[in-house]
């Protein structure tokens, strides 16, 4: 039995060749240093901060704060997060995270259709409902059914006219086949079928979000000058990636499902589908698994990220964040160097499986190959009350298998990751000047 899971590695503040500049050992922490951690990425398949400038108060102690995580395991990010001793950096959280990588993937679409998301909400909330015990959980299902089905009958005039011209006939047929499917969950609910709920919701947000999708009019907004020739991603793109586990009876081989969000990371994005067209990863070990995150991109050699043939030089990429609420990314700083401590994210830390990119504690703009997958949950790094939202560059998260991700150890090896849609996205594609 094949699982399917996206991965990439990163140590949760830093590079593989970049961890705690203060801890020059390979893998210690998820700070970047040069050379020394050794943060990879690996995927699954199932079998029977800126350098040359002084370190502020505040970077210190989050600097000693996640060393001491690292090295001893304690979850002292996790008590950061509940208590933060520093004042600016907290946050008003209204209600709980959106921990689900693919409701977090459509709420982050640029689009603003109210009516859509009043059918989207109820059926999100199926999720919460299973969570009571037995068939009981049918009564709070059948309520959430109706009021999706009542939300799309009284909007779906709306719905329809927020399609983007070239989109609207398939559009159309989305939603009809939405409203065939909610009527058959209706009927699962009323035979108390609970087991084949779940899979059925699944398949109704599936058509939820490519209608979203389709409310997407081109993209929205124009890229900084000065990174405008970059390899971008200009929309949404997917991958597999296959990963080999060594010494695990249970699992034998692990496939990733991992959605790329161009429309709110473009240069992060655009990166790093450039790389896995360079077949950059395959063969490449996973290098840092703490229990914090999974990493990888860390290649052999004295290099610290990729070297673009081209220049010989390491392709770096700013850090690139963008904000709920604005247009576009802020590029090159992070949100507490802004002053926007209460911002939020448009792509939060909130799922596991979270995929990001490794950098250089003080040096924003340092990103090149590492990337990792965040292992903890919400619950212990809630959304804007950890010190990863708005400093690290998030650009998509693990769909499919992503609980699988516990799973992988250092030393598996990622045998490839390949694209499976989003080509058309890409922009100023590299790996094709370079053959």
């Amino acid at each position: 039995m094949v699982a399917i899971i996206s991965c990439n590695s990163y140590s949760p503040l830093a590079a593989s060749k970049w961890i705690n500049p203060t801890l020059p050992t390979k893998a210690s922490t998820f700070l970047t240093t040069p050379k020394y951690n050794s943060h990879k990425h690996v995927q699954c398949q199932l079998q029977n901060g800126q350098k040359g400038r002084p370190f502020s108060l505040k970077e210190c102690a989050i600097s000693i704060i996640l060393a001491a995580e690292l090295i001893t395991g304690i979850p002292s990010l996790d008590a950061y997060a509940a208590n933060p001793p520093l004042p600016d950096l907290s946050v008003l959280i209204s209600g709980p995270p959106i921990k689900d990588p693919g409701a977090l993937l459509r709420y982050a679409l640029p689009i603003n259709n109210k009516a859509v998301r009043e059918v989207q909400k109820p059926l999100e909330d199926i999720s919460e409902s299973l969570k009571i015990a037995g068939v009981k959980a049918l009564d709070s299902v059948e309520r959430n059914v109706r009021q999706a089905s009542r939300a799309l009958k009284q909007g779906k005039t709306l719905i329809i006219s927020g399609l983007a011209e070239a989109k609207k006939d398939r559009g159309a047929e989305l939603l009809d086949k939405l409203e065939v499917g909610m009527e058959e969950l209706q009927r699962i609910v009323e035979d108390r079928n609970r087991d084949a709920v779940a899979p059925k919701q699944k398949e109704l947000l599936q058509y939820i979000g490519d209608v979203e999708e389709d409310m997407v009019d081109g993209f929205p907004y124009e890229v900084p000058e000065e990174y405008k020739n970059m390899p971008l991603l200009k929309g949404r793109a997917a991958v597999d990636m296959k990963v080999k586990v060594k010494d695990n009876p249970n699992l034998e081989e692990c496939v990733f499902r991992i959605v790329l969000d161009g429309y709110n990371a473009p240069v992060t994005a655009g990166n790093f589908v450039d790389l896995v067209q360079r077949h950059f990863y395959d063969g490449m070990e996973i290098q840092r698994v703490d229990g914090f995150v999974v990493q990888t991109g860390d290649p052999d050699g004295p290099a610290e990220g990729f070297i673009d043939p081209s220049t010989e030089k390491t392709r770096t990429i700013p850090l690139e964040i963008m904000v709920d609420g604005e247009k576009a990314p802020v590029y090159e700083a992070t949100l507490e160097e802004l002053g926007l401590y209460k911002a939020q994210t448009k792509l939060p830390f909130n799922a596991f499986g979270t995929m990001a990119m490794a950098r250089e504690e003080f040096e924003n703009n340092s990103a090149s190959s590492q990337i990792f997958w965040l292992l903890k949950e919400s619950e212990l790094t809630p959304s804007n009350a950890n010190i990863l939202d708005g400093r690290y560059a998030v650009f998509g998260y693990v769909t499919e298998n992503e609980d699988f991700l516990a799973d992988v150890k250092v030393g598996d090896v990622i045998e490839s990751i390949k694209l499976v849609s989003g080509l058309d996205n890409l922009v100023n594609p590299s790996y094709k000047i370079a053959g």
